[in-house]
Protein backbone atom coordinates (compact mmCIF):
# COMPACT_ATOMS: atom_id res chain seq x y z
CA UNK A 1 0.00 0.00 0.00
CA UNK A 2 1.63 3.50 -0.89
CA UNK A 3 1.82 5.79 1.73
CA UNK A 4 -0.16 8.66 2.44
CA UNK A 5 2.34 11.73 1.18
CA UNK A 6 1.45 12.11 -2.52
CA UNK A 7 0.10 15.96 -2.97
CA UNK A 8 -2.84 17.32 -4.94
CA UNK A 9 -3.19 20.09 -6.46
CA UNK A 10 -5.97 20.72 -3.54
CA UNK A 11 -3.34 20.36 -1.32
CA UNK A 12 -4.71 17.36 0.15
CA UNK A 13 -2.11 14.85 0.98
CA UNK A 14 -3.48 11.46 -0.35
CA UNK A 15 -2.44 7.73 -0.34
CA UNK A 16 -1.96 6.99 -4.52
CA UNK A 17 0.67 4.95 -6.14
CA UNK A 18 2.39 7.79 -8.32
CA UNK A 19 5.47 9.00 -6.74
CA UNK A 20 5.92 12.73 -9.38
CA UNK A 21 8.72 14.20 -10.53
CA UNK A 22 9.41 16.46 -6.88
CA UNK A 23 9.52 16.53 -3.06
CA UNK A 24 8.49 18.36 -0.59
CA UNK A 25 7.79 18.95 3.20
CA UNK A 26 5.22 20.98 5.70
CA UNK A 27 7.28 19.78 8.41
CA UNK A 28 6.63 16.52 11.05
CA UNK A 29 2.83 15.33 9.69
CA UNK A 30 3.48 11.74 10.99
CA UNK A 31 3.86 10.01 13.51
CA UNK A 32 5.81 7.22 14.70
CA UNK A 33 3.84 4.36 12.79
CA UNK A 34 3.95 6.57 9.75
CA UNK A 35 0.37 7.44 9.98
CA UNK A 36 -0.64 11.52 8.76
CA UNK A 37 -1.80 12.92 12.14
CA UNK A 38 -2.14 16.28 10.53
CA UNK A 39 -1.33 18.44 7.57
CA UNK A 40 0.80 21.02 8.15
CA UNK A 41 3.18 22.16 11.00
CA UNK A 42 4.98 25.06 9.48
CA UNK A 43 4.09 27.89 7.14
CA UNK A 44 7.20 26.95 5.63
CA UNK A 45 6.02 24.79 2.36
CA UNK A 46 8.84 24.20 0.15
CA UNK A 47 8.97 21.81 -3.06
CA UNK A 48 12.26 20.26 -3.50
CA UNK A 49 14.19 17.81 -6.47
CA UNK A 50 13.43 14.60 -5.67
CA UNK A 51 17.65 14.06 -5.81
CA UNK A 52 20.26 16.57 -3.97
CA UNK A 53 23.74 16.05 -3.33
CA UNK A 54 23.63 12.39 -2.81
CA UNK A 55 21.38 12.65 0.28
CA UNK A 56 19.13 9.66 0.86
CA UNK A 57 16.62 9.30 3.43
CA UNK A 58 13.66 6.55 4.75
CA UNK A 59 10.57 7.67 3.86
CA UNK A 60 8.59 9.05 7.26
CA UNK A 61 11.35 8.51 9.51
CA UNK A 62 9.76 9.15 13.38
CA UNK A 63 10.34 12.71 14.25
CA UNK A 64 11.60 13.56 10.97
CA UNK A 65 10.22 15.51 8.62
CA UNK A 66 7.74 14.40 6.33
CA UNK A 67 8.39 13.67 2.34
CA UNK A 68 5.79 14.57 0.15
CA UNK A 69 5.47 13.64 -3.25
CA UNK A 70 3.92 16.38 -6.35
CA UNK A 71 3.05 15.22 -9.65
CA UNK A 72 5.24 18.80 -11.07
CA UNK A 73 6.01 22.00 -10.41
CA UNK A 74 2.71 23.55 -10.99
CA UNK A 75 1.17 20.73 -8.59
CA UNK A 76 3.28 21.90 -5.80
CA UNK A 77 2.50 25.73 -6.68
CA UNK A 78 -1.37 24.70 -6.74
CA UNK A 79 -1.32 23.60 -3.34
CA UNK A 80 1.00 26.44 -2.07
CA UNK A 81 4.49 25.71 -2.14
CA UNK A 82 7.37 27.50 -3.48
CA UNK A 83 10.78 26.21 -4.12
CA UNK A 84 13.12 25.49 -1.72
CA UNK A 85 16.26 27.89 -1.34
CA UNK A 86 18.50 24.88 -0.68
CA UNK A 87 18.17 22.43 -3.13
CA UNK A 88 15.95 24.55 -5.58
CA UNK A 89 18.44 27.63 -4.78
CA UNK A 90 18.30 29.08 -8.64
CA UNK A 91 14.53 28.61 -9.21
CA UNK A 92 13.80 29.95 -5.63
CA UNK A 93 16.12 33.10 -6.26
CA UNK A 94 13.87 34.05 -9.53
CA UNK A 95 11.13 33.03 -7.78
CA UNK A 96 11.56 35.54 -4.76
CA UNK A 97 13.09 38.06 -7.37
CA UNK A 98 10.12 38.09 -9.99
CA UNK A 99 7.67 38.20 -6.65
CA UNK A 100 9.56 41.21 -5.39
CA UNK A 101 8.86 43.10 -8.86
CA UNK A 102 5.31 42.15 -8.67
CA UNK A 103 4.62 43.46 -5.21
CA UNK A 104 7.27 46.44 -4.76
CA UNK A 105 8.97 45.57 -2.34
CA UNK A 106 12.45 43.23 -2.00
CA UNK A 107 10.22 40.31 0.07
CA UNK A 108 12.19 37.93 2.51
CA UNK A 109 11.24 34.20 2.67
CA UNK A 110 9.58 34.78 6.26
CA UNK A 111 7.38 37.09 4.32
CA UNK A 112 6.46 34.99 1.33
CA UNK A 113 5.50 32.12 3.44
CA UNK A 114 3.55 34.38 5.16
CA UNK A 115 1.36 35.71 2.36
CA UNK A 116 1.10 32.21 1.02
CA UNK A 117 -0.03 30.35 4.14
CA UNK A 118 -3.26 33.12 4.11
CA UNK A 119 -3.94 32.63 0.71
CA UNK A 120 -3.74 28.92 0.58
CA UNK A 121 -5.86 27.71 3.83
CA UNK A 122 -9.27 28.96 4.84
CA UNK A 123 -9.38 27.35 8.62
CA UNK A 124 -8.78 23.56 7.47
CA UNK A 125 -9.33 23.44 4.04
CA UNK A 126 -7.86 24.82 0.62
CA UNK A 127 -8.72 28.49 0.00
CA UNK A 128 -9.81 28.99 -3.84
CA UNK A 129 -10.29 32.08 -5.69
CA UNK A 130 -12.52 33.69 -8.69
CA UNK A 131 -10.72 34.64 -11.76
CA UNK A 132 -11.63 34.84 -15.38
CA UNK A 133 -10.48 31.81 -17.53
CA UNK A 134 -8.50 34.13 -20.01
CA UNK A 135 -6.48 36.43 -18.15
CA UNK A 136 -4.85 33.46 -16.53
CA UNK A 137 -1.17 32.03 -17.37
CA UNK A 138 0.11 28.62 -18.14
CA UNK A 139 0.68 26.75 -14.82
CA UNK A 140 -2.42 27.55 -12.96
CA UNK A 141 -4.80 25.45 -12.07
CA UNK A 142 -8.55 25.47 -12.27
CA UNK A 143 -11.51 23.30 -11.14
CA UNK A 144 -12.82 22.33 -14.46
CA UNK A 145 -16.23 19.94 -14.27
CA UNK A 146 -15.24 19.23 -10.72
CA UNK A 147 -11.73 18.22 -11.56
CA UNK A 148 -7.70 19.57 -10.55
CA UNK A 149 -7.02 20.84 -14.30
CA UNK A 150 -3.89 22.70 -15.74
CA UNK A 151 -4.09 25.46 -18.25
CA UNK A 152 -1.20 25.09 -21.16
CA UNK A 153 -1.75 27.38 -23.62
CA UNK A 154 -5.01 26.51 -25.48
CA UNK A 155 -5.63 23.71 -23.22
CA UNK A 156 -7.14 22.41 -19.73
CA UNK A 157 -5.56 19.07 -18.95
CA UNK A 158 -6.74 17.17 -15.97
CA UNK A 159 -4.82 16.17 -13.06
CA UNK A 160 -3.90 12.31 -11.83
CA UNK A 161 -1.34 11.15 -9.60
CA UNK A 162 0.31 9.39 -12.66
CA UNK A 163 0.34 11.90 -14.97
CA UNK A 164 -2.28 14.75 -17.21
CA UNK A 165 -5.22 12.68 -18.68
CA UNK A 166 -8.17 14.06 -20.24
CA UNK A 167 -7.86 17.19 -22.57
CA UNK A 168 -10.05 19.89 -23.31
CA UNK A 169 -10.07 23.15 -25.00
CA UNK A 170 -9.49 26.38 -22.75
CA UNK A 171 -12.50 28.41 -22.90
CA UNK A 172 -11.94 31.82 -24.11
CA UNK A 173 -13.13 33.62 -21.30
CA UNK A 174 -15.78 32.97 -18.14
CA UNK A 175 -15.31 32.67 -14.49
CA UNK A 176 -13.27 29.77 -13.21
CA UNK A 177 -12.56 28.54 -9.07
CA UNK A 178 -8.62 29.31 -9.43
CA UNK A 179 -6.79 26.48 -6.63
CA UNK A 180 -3.09 28.01 -7.95
CA UNK A 181 -2.71 30.79 -4.79
CA UNK A 182 -3.31 34.51 -6.75
CA UNK A 183 0.27 35.67 -5.47
CA UNK A 184 1.93 32.48 -7.25
CA UNK A 185 -0.59 33.71 -10.20
CA UNK A 186 1.20 37.02 -10.78
CA UNK A 187 4.61 35.43 -10.48
CA UNK A 188 3.67 33.03 -13.09
CA UNK A 189 2.41 35.88 -15.12
CA UNK A 190 6.11 37.64 -14.74
CA UNK A 191 7.81 35.09 -16.26
CA UNK A 192 8.34 32.06 -14.30
CA UNK A 193 7.09 28.93 -16.02
CA UNK A 194 6.29 26.26 -13.62
CA UNK A 195 7.92 22.66 -14.56
CA UNK A 196 5.65 20.34 -16.00
CA UNK A 197 5.15 16.60 -16.25
CA UNK A 198 5.98 15.11 -19.85
CA UNK A 199 2.70 13.57 -19.97
CA UNK A 200 1.13 16.89 -20.61
CA UNK A 201 3.04 17.15 -23.93
CA UNK A 202 2.81 13.22 -25.33
CA UNK A 203 0.40 12.39 -27.74
CA UNK A 204 -2.99 11.63 -26.33
CA UNK A 205 -5.59 9.49 -27.33
CA UNK A 206 -7.45 10.87 -24.18
CA UNK A 207 -8.02 14.58 -25.33
CA UNK A 208 -11.72 15.48 -25.11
Amino acid sequence: MPLQNRVTPFGEIVALPGRGLMMGNRGVLHDDRRRLVRATQVKRWIACVLEFRGRRRTVMTPRSYTELFFLDEATAFSAGHRPCSECRNADYKRFRALWSGCFGAVASVAEIDAVLHGERLQGRQKRTSRADISTLPDGAYVVSDGVASVIWGDQLAAWSDLGYGKRSSRPARGEVELLTPPSIVEVFRAGYKPAIHPSLFASSSRSA
